[in-house]
């Protein structure tokens, strides 16, 4: 008996031994007041499962792949960092989309003007050129396509989609960029729009005639080429950010039945004309209402041009509704929240809640809005906004916030060709396969006080202790030998 008893004990040290030794685990872990600490060896229990851990990760349960994750570039992004000296600017770009970094993989970038443009513009200025004679993208040449080659020097298949936020603006009913004057919420950088121009209303504020149709087509089309022409291709454009707002920057309203009219007789037809491969999604869309989006992907005529569906944060509630209508469509976040400048841990839970829910429902791609902005934060038209990197120009020093960290949890590991996975119920974690067969558990401790907590993958089980409030990225690797 005592022989037994002992040959049981030494099998299970040299089992509990090898398993220790074949199963790598790695944790790293974010506060506000330490960001990206890997754990010791010694501070990562790994065991055996018993079916008692707090998450569980089922591997063999692909849910959707991922496509990629990133952020956006924009004009006042560019004009911060580009005040940095060679180096500092270096360490921004290295920070963002190295494989020691964020590593993102997609970005997006706007068509025109955005909100955080130095100005209104658009790529056709000359009203009623309608056969795009005087098309250029002279400006973007020197503030935007700078910014974006900076990037893909550090990550050169950096996936690109763009949107416009405005046609240009002889295109529009109003025959302006915005579609509401005034101030920003009392912010003293409005525009000066002439009253009764405002468009307040669910119209469409596109100038639905044929010959602004068919030039607005052409206008997409030949961004695409121009921007394939220096070097810059696009993998996807959106019709319009924020489809269903109308605020005082620039904007445009549409219609799902114009939008729907729009994509199935226009532009897709001249991409196909053209010979372009960039596929058209549909989107930015910024309503809870799901109908929005039913009413133009049932039209089937038209749809078949459509390839995927991007919502941004405040149409979050409409892709519970519509995941599962659309099996064969892929669906993307396309702006995070823009936040008030906070720059906080605040901000950071607000993402994470983000995160979680569009991961669980379905999402393969997920986009920041500003990588970089400089002290002020602040638009052209008064707003002041989160940035994951704060450039203070005069103290010429580089800021990392921490949902600079966040996303860095995330995307550092989780690259295109990634799977998310099913893991057991929660609002705290999601679990992904990641392209080179490792396992990536994301888990928020939203606690005020350090927590025990074991996670278990394919009968392996680790625990560690979570700090208070705190992001942690546990990688399971199974195939060490």
């Amino acid at each position: 008996m005592k022989k037994n008893v002992l040959l049981i004990n030494i099998l299970f040290l040299v089992f509990g031994t090898q398993l220790s030794q074949a199963q790598k685990v790695e944790v790293v872990s974010t506060t506000s007041e330490n960001p990206w600490v890997s754990l010791k060896k010694k501070e990562i229990v790994v065991a055996e499962a018993s079916g008692q851990s707090d998450i569980s990760i089922y591997a063999d349960q692909r849910v959707q792949v991922i496509d990629g994750i990133g952020g956006s570039f924009n004009e006042l992004g560019w004009t911060a960092v580009s005040s940095l000296p060679a180096e500092k600017r270096q360490e921004a770009f290295d920070a963002l989309f190295s494989e020691e970094g964020c590593n993102f993989s997609m970005c997006r970038l706007p068509i025109g003007s955005s909100d955080y443009a130095l100005s209104y513009y658009s790529h056709a200025e000359v009203p009623e050129d309608f056969v795009m004679r005087d098309f250029n993208i002279v400006r973007d040449q020197y503030i935007l396509i700078p910014y974006i080659k900076e990037a893909l020097k550090v990550r050169k298949d950096l996936k690109l989609w763009a949107s416009p936020w405005s046609p240009p603006a002889w295109m529009k009913v109003n025959n302006h960029y915005s579609l509401r004057r005034g101030d920003v919420e009392g912010r003293p950088n409005g525009n000066r729009m002439p009253e009764g121009a405002e468009i307040m209303s669910n119209a469409t504020a596109f100038k639905m005639q044929e010959r602004y149709l068919k030039a607005y087509a052409l206008y997409f089309s030949k961004f695409v080429q121009a921007y394939k022409e220096e070097g810059v291709p696009l993998w996807a454009i959106m019709p319009q950010n924020e489809i269903k707002w109308a605020p005082n920057w620039p904007a445009c309203t549409w219609r799902p039945e114009d939008m729907s009219y729009f994509i199935g007789e226009y532009l897709g037809p001249q991409f196909e004309n053209d010979g372009l491969d960039t596929e058209i999604w549909l989107g930015t869309i910024n309503n809870s209402d799901p109908n929005y989006v039913r009413t133009i992907l049932n039209k089937e005529k038209y749809a078949k041009y459509i390839k995927g569906v991007g919502l941004q944060w405040n149409g979050s509630k409409a892709l519970p509704k519509i995941k599962d209508e659309y099996a064969g469509m892929k669906f993307m976040q396309t702006e995070n929240m823009c936040g008030e400048q906070e720059n906080d841990w605040t901000s950071l839970e607000a993402s994470w809640k983000m995160i979680v829910h569009y991961f669980k429902n379905k999402t393969g791609s997920y986009m920041y809005w500003n990588m970089i902005l400089d002290e002020t934060g602040k638009s052209a038209w008064g707003w002041p906004q989160n940035s994951m990197i704060v450039v203070d120009r005069e103290k010429q020093e580089v800021i990392y916030n921490d949902e600079f960290y966040l996303f860095k949890h995330l995307s550092h590991y989780v690259q295109p060709g990634a799977h998310y996975l099913k893991s057991s119920e929660g609002d705290n974690h999601v679990a992904f396969e990641l392209t080179d067969g490792r396992i990536l558990l994301m888990m928020y401790n939203p606690e005020e006080s350090a927590k025990k907590v074991s996670v278990d993958v394919s009968g392996v089980a680790a625990s560690f202790e979570a700090k208070a409030k705190s992001i942690n990225s546990v990688i399971f690797n199974m195939n060490v030998n």
